[in-house]
């Protein structure tokens, strides 16, 4: 695996668009390893033979995710979930650099708003929709490495990290990117309150806010916001400290993934008492979200008939 990242490391770190492809398909193809099954092909009869490249994509197998109680039982993810905690093979941090870049060299193919000639806007256009490409790519990645590390959630307390996630909000970006950025920003804050009180430092909810209120704001990426609203809003719950870092890699596999969210805290260096001083009510949080929205109170009193997190916060 120290291999594969290496590789995947180096295409990233690349200014080369080929080469920051192939290194973002190398993590995904890792993680796609880690969660998905493969099952076995079926063979075709012979009394219903085909040509070979229908055969080929006939047989190719099966997959379906695993369950995550049984991701502690995979030697593969434990091995990945071992490697995560260095910062040297840490993949969340390579992957949000590499964010970084993609969006410095978006930025910096000039101002849109200045008239080009015919041929450099076809460049500009077809140069755009690849670099938006992969900055959904590093996204997607970066949304499957938080669920499968939680740990590595603390980096977004960061400013320079949590900046990256709220520019991707602003209204130059695509629709898709902004929807992406949404989900990955609640990832970010899932069960790390810390990465919240950073959010609202740095005016994410200024942000968040505009771009609901912003008339260009497509429908979809508006019902996306929405659900982050609702999300923001729900009631904190302090993160139980364990003993020890590596507490969680030396239980039984059973109990493996429940112990991911409990060692956030411990990662970042937090204690019990710390977390419990960024913890907010939500009424202090319906407080900061009314300045920037109106009628908030409907948003809290939808989120507790409704009950829309329920599953997830049981």
């Amino acid at each position: 695996m120290e291999a594969l990242l290496t590789l995947a490391f180096d295409n990233i770190a690349s200014k080369d668009t080929q080469k920051i492809r192939k290194g973002l398909r190398q993590i995904e193809g890792m993680l796609a390893q880690i969660c998905l099954s493969g099952g076995k092909s079926k063979p075709s009869t012979p009394s219903h033979r085909r040509n070979a490249s229908a055969i080929s994509l006939g047989e190719q197998p099966q997959q379906t995710p695993k369950k995550l109680g049984t991701l502690g039982e995979d030697l593969a993810f434990r091995e990945f979930f071992r490697l995560q905690e260095g910062f040297e093979w840490n993949v969340c941090t390579r992957v949000a650099d590499c964010l970084e870049r993609l969006l410095g060299m978006s930025s910096s193919k000039g101002n849109p708003s200045l008239p080009f000639p015919y041929e450099q806007c076809l460049t500009k256009i077809r140069t755009d929709g690849q670099n938006d490409i992969l900055i959904l790519s590093a996204l997607s990645n970066l949304q499957g490495l938080l669920l499968l590390h939680p740990p590595s959630r603390t980096i977004f307390g960061r400013e320079v990290y949590m900046n990256l996630l709220l520019d991707l909000l602003d209204p130059y970006n695509c629709p898709a990117i902004q929807s992406a950025a949404l989900l990955v920003l609640v990832t970010a804050l899932l069960a790390t309150p810390q990465n919240t009180r950073a959010f609202e430092q740095m005016d994410g909810l200024l942000t968040v806010t505009s771009l609901f209120k912003d008339d260009e704001t497509t429908q979809n990426v508006k019902l996306k916001v929405l659900e982050f609203l609702y999300f923001y809003l729900m009631p904190e719950a302090p993160v139980p400290a364990v003993s020890a870092p590596n507490t969680a890699l030396h239980r039984s596999p059973s109990k493996l993934v429940g112990a991911f969210d409990r060692r956030s805290s411990t990662v970042s260096g937090d204690d019990s008492g710390a977390t419990k001083k960024n913890i907010r009510s939500q009424e202090e949080k319906q407080h900061m979200l009314a300045r920037y929205l109106n009628n908030v109170e409907a948003l809290v009193q939808d989120l507790q008939e409704s009950a829309p997190f329920a599953s997830v916060s049981s």
